[in-house]
């Protein structure tokens, strides 16, 4: 949900004037669409039908990626807001900034997390 708010408060405005604003919304856009694929992975239970695939591994490589990418994205967005005479693309482009170190925070915990369980995967 935060990720889509990243985005979708940067598609609001003029963002396409500005190069910065495209690599943001590469990385939300992408990363959004690849987390949603994963939730309905997990949600299914369809990871139990392709034992082949090192989960944990995989896991812990979306989510370190995710969240080394988010930071990069956060600090050119944050970077990259001025005020200009539209007051509407200042506040959405503050508010995205926000959102976008949220979100890499999140991503941030999750990569520990699965950096956890990914350990003790290969401990066994």
């Amino acid at each position: 949900v935060l990720g889509l708010l990243v985005w979708t408060l940067i598609a609001g405005t003029e963002y396409f004037l500005y190069p910065a604003f495209g690599w943001v919304m590469f990385v939300a856009v992408f990363y959004w669409v690849l987390t949603v694929f994963f939730l309905i992975i997990y949600m299914t239970m369809t990871y139990t039908r392709i034992p082949q695939v090192p989960w944990t591994t995989v896991g812990l490589c979306f989510n370190g990626s995710a969240f080394v990418l988010y930071l990069i994205a956060a600090i050119v967005d944050a970077s990259s807001v001025t005020k200009e005479l539209d007051s509407h693309n200042y506040n959405s482009w503050a508010a995205s900034s926000f959102f976008a170190f949220v979100v890499t925070f999140c991503y941030a915990g999750n990569t520990y997390f699965s950096f956890i369980s990914w350990q003790s995967r290969t401990l066994q």
